[in-house]
């Protein structure tokens, strides 16, 4: 399939939309990413002098990647994050960076799509 911009298929806007553009996508993978800029609102309170991306946007973003998918995949169904397991942040991004989202899907049960994702800076 070939990528369309995120903001035609996803119901999210911004400040909370994660994703700047898809990358790619096949039948089982779908890579997006995002700048996050230094202008940004939310590297005024995270932190003041040393800013960093709250891993709870990355979480976000990945989850934003997985909808990606799952409604250009099942258009007109919504799409809910239920669950993350094993979460874990291996250093911190900082305002400036692309962080690339790749989501793996592992198996689609009934209506649920299960997967597994990561996100990087810089390969």
């Amino acid at each position: 399939m070939s990528p369309i911009d995120p903001r035609d298929v996803l119901p999210h806007r911004e400040p909370f939309l994660m994703l700047d553009r898809c990358l790619a996508m096949d039948s089982e993978s779908v890579s997006c990413e995002r700048l996050f800029r230094p202008e940004e609102e939310v590297f005024a309170g995270h932190f003041p002098g040393d800013p960093i991306v709250p891993g709870v946007l990355l979480i976000e973003g990945l989850a934003q990647t997985l909808a990606y998918f799952a409604l250009r995949t099942r258009p007109g169904h919504n799409v809910l994050l239920t669950g993350v397991d094993k979460a874990k942040f291996r250093r911190p991004v900082r305002p400036g960076e692309t962080v690339r989202f790749d989501v793996t899907i592992d198996r689609l049960l009934m209506n649920v799509v299960h997967a597994t994702g990561k996100a990087t800076v810089g390969g």
